[in-house]
C-alpha cells in the first residue's frame, strides 16, 4: 500500500520559511521571508488534515481550493496545484505574500485550533506560484473567442485587476483607465517591498498586457475624460477606484509641518524604491532619516509606515494606538515582525494634539477600555491626568481611508452613494443604479483587504459578462 502522503502534522513540526534576521533586513526593502526549498514546501504540506469541512477554505473571502492544491503540492504536483490555485485566485503570489492568514485561511485551521500549529498556506501558495514564473506556467491570456463589446475599468488597482482578468479571458475588450503613472493601486505604491517586492506586480500588470488588456495611465477621471464619454465608448464601466482619502484628526497642531498622511509617505518611500525623483522625500519632508518617529493608527497601513520608518534610518520610531494589542485590527505577525525590527508600541495611547510648528511633540492621552461599542470592540476611555508629550521629528497619521465623492468630482447623477460615502451596489454582482454601470472593491465596502477586492473584481467580472450576454440578446430581438 502507497504512504499516505498527507495527514502528517502529529509527526511533522509546522515550519516557516526562513526569515532574515532582523538586524539584516531592516537596512533594506527587501522581503523578509526566504522560498521555500521543493522538499521543505512538499513536507509542509502534508501537515494538512483534508477536513471534510476544510475552514481554511469556507474563511477564505476567494474560498480557495486550498486542501486540494496542498495535496498536490504534497504529491510533486505543482503545475496542476498553480493551475487550481490560479482558478480562484487573479493573484495568489500576491495573497500569499501580504494576506493575513493569520486571521483568514491559517488562523482557522483545524489542527491550529487542536494546538499542532497551523499548515503554513500562505508561505507554500507563494511557492506555488512563484515556481510556476519560473518554469513558464503562468502564460498570458489567450481567449478563446475575440468578443466585440468592451468594458471600461476605471482604477488599476486589485479590484479592477482582478475584473480586467477575467473579462479579457472571456475575450472581451478591456480599457483600464488609472491617475498614477504605473498600474497596480496600493499594491504598486502603498504596500512596501519588504511585504510585496514591486517585479512580482509589474509582471502581473506586463501579462494582461501581453493578453490584449489595454492601459490608460496618467488619466483622471473627471479631468482628463470624462465619465459620461466613458460610459458612451464602451458597453459597460466597472468603477474600481479604492478610497484614497484619508482619515484625519481634529486635534491642536495637526496641520503643523512634518504631520504627513501615510499614503503620502507610503507612496513616495515606494517611488523612491522604483528610482523616480521626489522632492519631498528629497528635502525631508517624507523621510524618516534621522527623525523620531511617530505613527497613530492600529491597521496595516500603520505597520508599513513603521516599518518602512526603521529602513529609512529613522532613529527611534513609536506606534500610538488607542486599543491594546487583543483588539488592534492590524496583523499580528506584522507586529512580531515590527517589534523585532526595533519598532515600540505603545498601546492604549491616543493623540490630543501636536506641539510646535514643525512638529516637536505629540500630546498623548492615556486610555482604558470600556464596555464593548455597537461591534462589541470595547471602546477606549481617556484616562483623566495621564497625558503626557511624545517627542517627535515625524508624526505619519494611518488612521485609514475614506472615499472621494465621485458623483461631484465626476459630474454625475444618478451613482447612489451610502451615508460614508461609498458607491451603493449590489455587494454580489457590483451592479449600480446606473445601467451598465458596476463598482467593486473598496469604494463599494469601505477600506478593506486586497483579497476581498480580488473577489469583488472577479464576482463583478461575471456580472458584467451577463450584463453584455442580455443586452445583445435584446439587440438582436
Amino acid at each position: 500500500m502507497a504512504e499516505q502522503p498527507m495527514l502528517k502534522f502529529v509527526s511533522v513540526d509546522r515550519d516557516m520559511p526562513t526569515k532574515r534576521d532582523a538586524g539584516l533586513r531592516n537596512q533594506d526593502f527587501n522581503e523578509i521571508y526566504a522560498e521555500y526549498a521543493s522538499v521543505k514546501a512538499q513536507e509542509q504540506a502534508s501537515r494538512c488534515s483534508q477536513c471534510g469541512v476544510p475552514y481554511c477554505q469556507t474563511h477564505c473571502p476567494l474560498h480557495n481550493n486550498i486542501p486540494d492544491w496542498l495535496r498536490l503540492t504534497a504529491e510533486g504536483r505543482l503545475e496542476e496545484a498553480y493551475n487550481m490555485s490560479q482558478a480562484t485566485n487573479t493573484f495568489p503570489e500576491i495573497c500569499g505574500r501580504i494576506c493575513p492568514q493569520d486571521r483568514l485561511c491559517e488562523g482557522n485551521c483545524v489542527i491550529e485550533q487542536s494546538g499542532h500549529g497551523t499548515v503554513t498556506i500562505g508561505a507554500i501558495e507563494k511557492y506555488i506560484t512563484d515556481t510556476a514564473w519560473e518554469k513558464g506556467w503562468a502564460k498570458p491570456l489567450k481567449p478563446a473567442v475575440e468578443r466585440v463589446e468592451t468594458v471600461g475599468i476605471i482604477g488599476a488597482g486589485p479590484g479592477g485587476l482582478a475584473a480586467a482578468d477575467r473579462l479579457r479571458r472571456a475575450g472581451v475588450q478591456v480599457t483600464i483607465y488609472d491617475r498614477y503613472d504605473r498600474a497596480g493601486g496600493l499594491l504598486t505604491y502603498g504596500i512596501p517591498g519588504f511585504k510585496l517586492e514591486k517585479d512580482i506586480v509589474l509582471r502581473r500588470n506586463d501579462q494582461l498586457q501581453a493578453g490584449g488588456v489595454e492601459f490608460v495611465l496618467n488619466c483622471t477621471v473627471g479631468e482628463d475624460i470624462s465619465f459620461a464619454d466613458l460610459r458612451a465608448k464602451h458597453d459597460a464601466v466597472v468603477i474600481a477606484t479604492g478610497v484614497y482619502k484619508s482619515r484625519d484628526l481634529d486635534a491642536p497642531g495637526s496641520a503643523a509641518a512634518g504631520v504627513v498622511r501615510a499614503i503620502d509617505y507610503l507612496t513616495a518611500s515606494n517611488r523612491v524604491g522604483f528610482g523616480d525623483s521626489v522632492p519631498a522625500f528629497d528635502n525631508g519632508e517624507l523621510n524618516a532619516a534621522n527623525k523620531r518617529v511617530v505613527v497613530i493608527g492600529g491597521g496595516d497601513t500603520a505597520m508599513d509606515c513603521v516599518r518602512s520608518a526603521i529602513r529609512q534610518g529613522a532613529v527611534s520610531v513609536k506606534c500610538l494606538y488607542r486599543r491594546d494589542r487583543a483588539n488592534m485590527p492590524g496583523s499580528q505577525r506584522e507586529v512580531q515582525n515590527a517589534e523585532e525590527e526595533g519598532v515600540v508600541f505603545e498601546w492604549l495611547a491616543a493623540p490630543n494634539g501636536f506641539v510646535g510648528d514643525p512638529v516637536t511633540a505629540v500630546c498623548v492621552q492615556k486610555m482604558r477600555l470600556g464596555a464593548p461599542d455597537a461591534t462589541g470592540r470595547r471602546s477606549p476611555e481617556v484616562i483623566e491626568g495621564s497625558d503626557y508629550d511624545e517627542p517627535a521629528d515625524l508624526v505619519i497619521k494611518a488612521l485609514g481611508f475614506e472615499p472621494e465623492n465621485l458623483p461631484k468630482l465626476w459630474d454625475v447623477d444618478g451613482l447612489d452613494v451610502t451615508r460614508w460615502g461609498t458607491i451603493k451596489a449590489d455587494f454580489n454582482t457590483g451592479k449600480t443604479a446606473l445601467d451598465g454601470v458596476f463598482a467593486v472593491g473598496d469604494i463599494v465596502r469601505g477600506a478593506s483587504l486586497v483579497v476581498w477586492a480580488i473577489k469583488d473584481g472577479r464576482d463583478s467580472a461575471d456580472a458584467v459578462l451577463n450584463h453584455l450576454s442580455q443586452t445583445r440578446v435584446m439587440a438582436a430581438e
